[in-house]
């Protein structure tokens, strides 16, 4: 891709990172963000003559609708996120995720973006037992009140308001539904990195609830090599897409095992209980990612890990 202006909202977050470092040589890419989370500033892109920044919240729509102004692409990946988050925030959580992606919308709308809108949805939306899930699976909402579906519910609010967009008033819209992205420079609350950080100092590595629960984990350049071919591809408009890897499954006892034996860390594996209800199995089923959009996840876990680990041993 080459010559495109790209407005990436939460831009300075760690996947936006891996996507500007794809983009930044050959197109002119405006991060808007309110830099709660900073990873753009140390990753050496900052200062590029390519990059554009404006501190701006998503719940700023004059702002927003402002500085979006003029572009071609437009990559909504702000959001509030995290379980310890969500739990201490959840009427943030709720406003940031859903007014925020009405607003996204609505200025890419009046700003007549014509190549693409990627809005940033979660896996979250299938429930805590979610097998191969395909993305014309049902989606749940969960309980009322309880914390965990706060954030799942305000992502799936607006998955249906992108799909609305796009139906009503022909706006390009992809959604993507990331499945456990970790990788180098990861900031916020991720299992991986926080076993990782905890492993290369020996300390004691904390799990929540029994240590049962099925994740499959994705490589984060692997989520963005399907994230560019959402952006490319004229056949993912109006999709949804599950982006992760089926291979890579463990359960989070595993997970942690395998982090301390490839780190040859001296860490103990210290169990606490739970902070809320939890995912008990997520994996996705990514057949549709593979036969539209040609995509297959390359890095496998333990490859991940050691090249996570090595970033945050020459990072820390």
């Amino acid at each position: 891709m080459e010559n495109k202006s790209i407005f990436i909202t939460g831009g300075a977050g760690f996947i936006a990172n891996c996507l500007i470092k794809n983009l930044i040589e050959k197109n002119k890419i405006t991060v808007y963000d309110n830099f709660h989370r900073d990873t753009l500033t140390t990753s050496g892109f900052a200062k590029h003559p390519n990059i554009s920044i404006v501190k701006g919240d998503v719940l700023d729509y004059n702002l927003l609708k402002e500085s979006m102004n003029g572009t071609n692409i437009v990559v909504h990946a702000a959001a509030i996120a995290g379980i310890n988050t969500v739990i201490q925030d959840p009427v943030k959580t709720m406003r940031v995720n859903m007014i925020g992606t009405a607003n996204v919308l609505e200025a890419a709308h009046a700003n007549k973006i014509k190549d693409r809108l990627i809005d940033f949805s979660t896996s979250e939306v299938f429930g805590s037992m979610a097998y191969k899930s395909s993305e014309e699976d049902t989606t749940v909402s969960g309980s009322a009140g309880e914390a965990r579906w706060t954030y799942a519910v305000s992502k799936l609010a607006g998955e249906h308001l992108a799909q609305s967009y796009f139906k009503q008033f022909e706006l390009p819209v992809v959604t993507v539904r990331p499945f456990n992205v970790y990788g180098p420079g990861q900031t916020g609350e991720g299992a991986i990195q926080i076993f990782i950080k905890k492993a290369l100092k020996n300390e004691d590595i904390f799990i929540y609830g029994d240590g049962n629960q099925i994740r499959a984990w994705c490589y984060v350049d692997d989520f963005v090599d399907c994230l560019m071919r959402t952006i490319t591809n004229e056949n993912a408009i109006g999709q949804s897409f599950n982006i992760g890897n089926s291979r890579a499954v463990i359960t989070t006892l595993g997970l942690a095992q395998m982090v301390c034996r490839v780190l040859n860390s001296k860490s103990k594996i210290i169990f606490k209980p739970s902070l809320s209800a939890d995912i008990e199995l997520r994996i996705p089923s990514v057949e549709k990612a593979d036969r539209i959009l040609g995509f297959k996840a390359k890095v496998d876990l333990e490859e991940g890990i050691e090249k996570t680990a090595q970033w945050f041993s020459e990072n820390s």
